[in-house]
């Protein structure tokens, strides 16, 4: 052994949250037992992750297969899902494993309830992302949903107006948000919805990429919270790489004797991370 070869350290918040745990651990649970188990939509922001539960036997399926399935069971994954799933499921005696986070479950609550008040609801989030779809359901789909402050320049909103959170956002952009909205006068019952495992991962990860050369960041291309943590670890430390999986690793990346750390999403499997740095103990 040289004294070139990489030191690579894992971070240990890095990782998946209570609420992909739960899913998971739900999921593996019933494919023990039955074999196979429908999910709706992937069941974390992760391929690798997903592909290791369609081995044991998990069938990803879309909404419009809902309608077609009858007398199974069909797991919600963390995200959550709108009250339409719900009644789809009850027509078809489709048993539903409902693995919602409880902390989303909490804020689609809250968001109904602001809605049967009358409220005109915005809510801070990705278009189209599944937690989104399932929040945006509790209002009859008639809250508006915009990931980009500029998006609400040319729109007619009405001097009241209830603001949520995806809660993967990024703290720093939705109170950006809210003092943009309040610096234009609208009188605003903002609501930070943003969950305290991602936020408290937005403060711990700049302490932690601190400490090393490189930094290799593991997630999967569509998380959302990936995207927020790797701009997190890149403000910190500019040379951060992004990469989903071990096979994008290229030894130019880094020199010898590299200090490097590896971190993740809250949708990145502990065992990605750990074949990230035995591939990086090769180099």
């Amino acid at each position: 052994m040289g004294d070139h070869q990489l030191q690579v350290t894992i971070d240990q918040d890095s990782g998946f949250c209570f609420g992909v745990v739960y899913a998971i651990d739900m999921a593996e649970e019933i494919l023990a037992e039955d074999g196979y188990l429908y999910c709706l939509g992937d069941i974390v922001h992760n391929d690798e992750e997903v592909e290791r539960l369609k081995k044991m036997g998990l069938r990803i399926i879309e909404h419009a297969d809902l309608k077609d399935l009858a007398n199974e069971k069909v797991l919600i994954r963390a995200h959550g899902e709108a009250p339409d799933t719900y009644r789809t499921a009850l027509e078809n005696n489709i048993t539903l494993i409902d693995a919602s986070c409880p902390v989303v479950l909490k804020l689609q609550n809250r968001i109904k309830n602001s809605f049967d008040a009358n409220e005109k609801i915005l809510i801070f989030g990705k278009h189209g992302h599944a937690e989104v779809v399932g929040l945006q359901g509790q209002t009859d789909n008639e809250a508006l949903v915009f990931q980009d402050i500029a998006e609400l320049d040319n729109i007619d909103l009405p001097q009241n107006i209830t603001l949520y959170s995806q809660t993967t956002k990024s703290m720093e952009k939705f109170y950006h948000v809210k003092d943009e909205l309040l610096a234009r006068g609208y009188n605003l019952k903002a609501n930070d919805t943003i969950c305290r495992q991602v936020s408290n991962r937005d403060q711990d990860l700049p302490k932690f990429v601190s400490k090393f050369d490189k930094i290799v960041f593991v997630s999967g291309r569509k998380s959302s919270n990936g995207k927020v943590l790797f701009e997190v670890c890149r403000k910190h430390n500019p040379n951060t790489y992004f990469i989903s999986s071990a096979s994008e690793l290229q030894k130019s990346m880094f020199s010898p004797g590299d200090k490097v750390g590896i971190a993740g999403a809250t949708s990145t499997p502990m065992w990605l991370m750990q074949d990230v740095k035995a591939e990086l103990e090769r180099f």
